[in-house]
């Protein structure tokens, strides 16, 4: 049976004609200019009923919130379909941890709730948390940021592997994708696999976490030799593929520490590289993502970068001290991006055309972390080895146009949205 005739919670009492979102069938955006309806905001309307009587556990964190801005949780609880569980990425089911942290297992004090630590958590793993928790239904609802090295897409991997392995059904509240709609970038080498980037899609993949959880289900699951008992995505109303999260209504929820902004989700596609860098990537300043440094580096590379006339964005010369991350504590010279058309902007040409300037202005100051953590940011080795061989913008863009449109063939028949 194919995963677009599968019924939402469709055996016993769960059967539900109140399910407006679509009973597992793509949902179809309204021409609404109006502020977008998330999933959640669907199913809350309906009081969480199709869920009632069910033994649901949570995987989400700060951004599983309502128009109204309470949590799903709290608001399950207040009408009375009290999750079971609750299960924490990397962050933490409330945001509290900085990156590479998570809160632990605890009591949720709020709700009484017990959550279980889930970042790092494989689906072996996970499915014995599942277990334990005693969960019959996994209920995930967390937003992405558009990117492949941004975790959240991998914790929606694992728990959708766990929740086959155990039997229950995944239920998805679908969210924006702030970046649109367009896919951009390099494909994943399987090789270069890791925490940051699992499976073969590219760079700025352009879909809802909804649209990748089907993607997912058809192109992944099978390789891991399981395959959903059920899987509904609950639908958007309102959202269309050349909207950006500007353009939602909606009010952006940070959904990790450094991503304080809709303009900093616009930039990371690309500045994110910088982790792989040595130059500071802007943790530790108001600007994550957007101010890129080190120490030693002046007005040259601002110009630089000036002249190349990139669409959407100007830079700003800029001198910061971050107080956590690279260079604590030391004057660092750089840049700010400033976002003047974000329809037009373009964060991976951008972020390519500042790595390979910045390896021919300061090649005393620029360099890869030995680690070669740029590899798994990049999904291979090719960005490195083009930018150390002096490759320009256009050719490094180019050696991946093949393969992006083959991504971008393969996953128009997971898309819900127009």
């Amino acid at each position: 049976m194919s995963l677009n005739r599968r019924r939402f919670l469709a055996a016993g009492a769960l059967a539900t004609p109140l399910l407006a979102a679509g009973s597992g069938l793509p949902a179809v955006a309204d021409e609404s200019t109006g502020r977008v309806l998330t999933g959640a905001d669907i199913l809350a309307a309906q009081h969480w009923q199709p869920l009632a009587g069910r033994k649901v556990g949570v995987l989400s964190n700060p951004t599983g919130v309502l128009a109204g801005l309470e949590h799903i949780v709290d608001s399950m609880v207040a009408a009375g379909v009290r999750p079971v569980a609750a299960f924490g990425p990397e962050h933490g089911f409330r945001g509290s941890a900085q990156a590479g942290g998570s809160e632990g297992d605890y009591t949720d004090p709020r709700t009484g709730i017990p959550v279980y630590d889930a970042y790092g958590a494989d689906a072996t793993k996970l499915a014995g948390m599942f277990t334990k928790a005693g969960v019959d239904t996994i209920v995930f609802d967390i937003a992405d940021v558009g990117a492949r090295f941004y975790t959240y897409i991998w914790s929606l991997y694992t728990a959708m592997v766990a929740a086959a392995r155990t039997g229950a059904p995944f239920v998805l509240l679908d969210r924006p994708n702030p970046l649109g709609g367009k896919a951009f970038g390099p494909m994943l080498d399987p090789a270069y696999a890791s925490g940051v980037g699992r499976k073969p899609i590219v760079q700025q993949h352009g879909m809802t976490v909804g649209e990748l959880a089907r993607f997912f289900a058809g192109e992944f699951l099978p390789g891991e030799g399981v395959r959903l008992a059920q899987l509904d995505v609950v639908g958007m109303r309102g959202w269309r593929r050349d909207r950006l999260f500007a353009d939602t209504g909606l009010t952006w929820t940070p959904p990790s520490p450094n991503m304080p902004t809709p303009d900093t989700a616009l930039v990371y596609p690309g500045t994110g590289l910088f982790e792989g860098t040595v130059f500071s990537e802007g943790r530790g300043t108001t600007r994550p993502f957007e101010t890129i440094g080190a120490p030693g580096l002046d007005w040259r590379w601002r110009e630089a970068l000036g002249e190349l006339a990139l669409p959407g964005v100007e830079f700003r010369e800029n001198y910061f001290v971050p107080t956590f991350g690279k260079f604590v504590g030391e004057t660092c010279g750089g840049v700010q991006l400033v976002l003047t058309q974000p329809a037009r902007f373009d964060a991976i040409r951008t972020a390519v055309a500042m790595l390979v300037t910045a390896k021919r202005l300061h090649p005393d100051r620029f360099g890869w972390r030995p680690d070669n953590f740029i590899d798994k940011l990049a999904g291979s080795d090719r960005l490195r080895t083009m930018v150390d061989a002096g490759a320009g913008v256009d050719e490094i863009l180019g050696s991946w146009r093949a393969e992006l449109e083959q991504f971008d063939s393969r996953r128009r028949q997971y898309l819900s949205y127009r």
